[in-house]
């Protein structure tokens, strides 16, 4: 479900930047705000709004409106005592959705503990997928929803000519299949026929533990 509201971003540099890039252009409402001039100047335009402000001044988070967002980003990883002030702030004008980029671990642990979240670390993120995808190159996503919860595309070889209600892999394999891709299909056909008889050259789009995902692939 689409969430409500506008997405509040603290700190236009590149990754608030992006985000907001990516959320405006998705049609969601994005404000944001930084302490750096030319940085608020390129995010007018692509932004709801953008104000040159201190978020570290939580009078002027309340002044902005910012007690009001469901969800609030911070982007302001690179110092930590920034990040935090803000986190607190925020904290302590009852947002509920707080969002915040970490660059240590250490930093990551002190947000969590103050009660923000969800916190990212992209670097570290964007390396564990990458050692993933090399590892497994079907692999698609490593979903941060459980302890190695993946979603992978699986060619159909020795399964072709059965179908998804015979093959129960939920029950067998204890996966779920989101999608089938025919093998002449440019895409995937989700909520797929359980009753339709899969064929060599398929794909299928599947979800579950890493370990189960790939017991399940290697017998596809």
């Amino acid at each position: 479900m689409k969430h409500a509201g506008e997405t509040g971003i603290i700190g236009l540099g590149k990754f608030g930047l992006q985000l907001g890039t990516v959320l405006a252009g998705l049609g969601d409402r994005c404000v944001g705000v930084d302490v750096a001039p030319a940085r608020v100047q390129l995010a007018r335009e692509v932004l709801t709004q953008a104000w040159e402000a201190d978020a570290t001044d939580k009078t002027a988070l309340a002044q902005l409106h910012f007690a009001g967002l469901e969800t609030v980003v911070i982007s302001a990883g690179d110092n930590l005592e920034t990040s935090i002030l803000v986190a607190l702030n925020l904290l302590e004008l009852g947002v509920r959705n707080i969002i915040a980029k970490a660059a240590t671990p250490l930093h990551a642990k002190v947000l969590r503990r103050m009660g923000v979240r969800r916190v990212i670390q992209p670097e570290i993120d964007a390396a564990t997928q990458l050692a993933h995808v090399l590892d497994n190159p079907g692999l698609l996503d490593l979903l941060p929803i459980g302890r190695g919860v993946a979603l992978q595309e699986v060619m159909v070889e020795r399964l072709a000519g059965k179908s998804l209600r015979e093959l129960n892999l939920r029950r067998e394999n204890h996966v779920l299949v989101a999608g089938v891709q025919g093998a002449g299909d440019r895409e995937y056909r989700f909520v797929p026929d359980p009753d339709r008889p899969l064929q060599a050259g398929d794909k299928l789009l599947v979800i579950g533990y890493r370990d189960a995902v790939a017991a399940m692939a290697a017998r596809a």
